[in-house]
């Protein structure tokens, strides 16, 4: 499980208190575990904290709204992607707006994806293939 440090983890909380009504909306509905996969809010990451994160899918759900337009604002979010692809979470990113006007389709959507990493996660080899036959061994030859 991904973490950060104690600074990080003092705001996440800190910052539990303060969602704004988009993120609260859709706690409402992640908290009763959609597709049967936990959410945890507000969660430390390294030096971030994630709006939503599902550890069984690795996946990171980011509430924007219009704060995210700016380019300052986009390059962190870039920084922050780069980050967490690193550690092998992927980012899903919803525009407050739509959290706003079709709450379901939004749940869909995360659930959809959730399963779609959940078979990806699972299909991952655990070791390089052979790139062909054996080496010969002495009782070969």
């Amino acid at each position: 499980m991904i973490t950060g440090p104690r600074q990080t983890i003092k705001l996440a909380r800190k910052l539990r208190s303060e969602m704004s009504l988009p993120e609260t909306l859709l706690w409402q509905e992640l908290r009763k575990c959609p597709g049967d996969y936990k959410f945890r809010r507000q969660h430390p990451a390294g030096r971030y904290v994630l709006d939503f994160y599902c550890a069984k899918a690795k996946l990171d759900i980011e509430v924007d709204g219009r704060a995210h337009d700016t380019r300052r604002a986009v390059d962190a979010d870039r920084a922050r992607s780069h980050f967490l692809r690193s550690k092998g979470i992927a980012t899903t990113r919803i525009p407050a707006k739509l959290v706003l006007e079709d709450m379901d389709a939004v749940i869909r959507r995360i659930v959809q994806i959730c399963d779609e990493r959940l078979v990806a996660l699972n299909n991952m080899p655990l070791h390089h293939p052979a790139d062909g036959p054996p080496p010969h061994t002495e009782e070969d030859l």
